[in-house]
């Protein structure tokens, strides 16, 4: 626990696989504990480019590398970056569309887990409930993901029944030349 009373969120599994091939930033972001990440020049991102990823099909969804990560750090529970991932990626897909939609729903769900893992409750509850909401409006199955077993592990964490947050997990197309690296350790 930290000085201001909030929880650093923790790794949910060291097995959980990992998606993509880009590193873990050196902290995850916890106001008043931690630097922001882009506005303090301490921060891991500070000075950085804002990411502008390529715009890709939702069936492309295997090649996006930011996808990926994206996803990496929502397991791995770094949901303040994985807000700013999804972020570039529901602008670059159109807030309008239902892959806007999508990110935008993973947006919601990640910012609920951080909102509770602050002690927000009534936030949390509130972003869960919008960011399932939205999944509502996607396929069963899309973008890799299974929309309706995230959605029921989501709705369980929230009411109580799930002691850890919901991990997203890829259905990755059979391809023996996509190697992924092993997990990482908590950083």
């Amino acid at each position: 626990m930290h000085e201001s009373g909030t929880y650093e969120p923790s790794l949910l599994s060291a097995d959980w696989p990992r998606y993509s091939h880009q590193p873990f930033p050196c902290y995850r972001f916890v106001p008043g504990s931690t630097p922001h990440p882009r506005r303090d020049p301490r921060g891991h991102s500070y000075g950085s480019a804002e990411a502008t990823p390529p715009a890709f099909s939702p069936d492309a969804w295997p090649d996006s590398e930011a996808y990926r990560y994206g996803i990496d750090l929502y397991n791995f529970a770094y949901w303040w970056e994985c807000h700013d991932t999804f972020e570039s990626l529901w602008h670059m897909a159109g807030t309008k569309t239902q892959q806007g939609n999508f990110f935008q729903a993973l947006i919601q769900i990640a910012a609920a887990n951080f909102k509770r893992a602050l002690g927000a409750s009534a936030s949390a509850e509130k972003l869960a409930r919008y960011g399932l909401t939205r999944f509502s409006h996607v396929p069963p199955h899309y973008m890799g993901v299974d929309v309706e077993a995230l959605t029921q592990d989501v709705r369980d964490y929230f009411v109580g029944s799930r002691q850890q947050p919901a991990q997203i997990q890829l259905a990755l197309p059979a391809d023996p030349v996509r190697e992924m690296p092993p997990s990482q350790p908590r950083q």
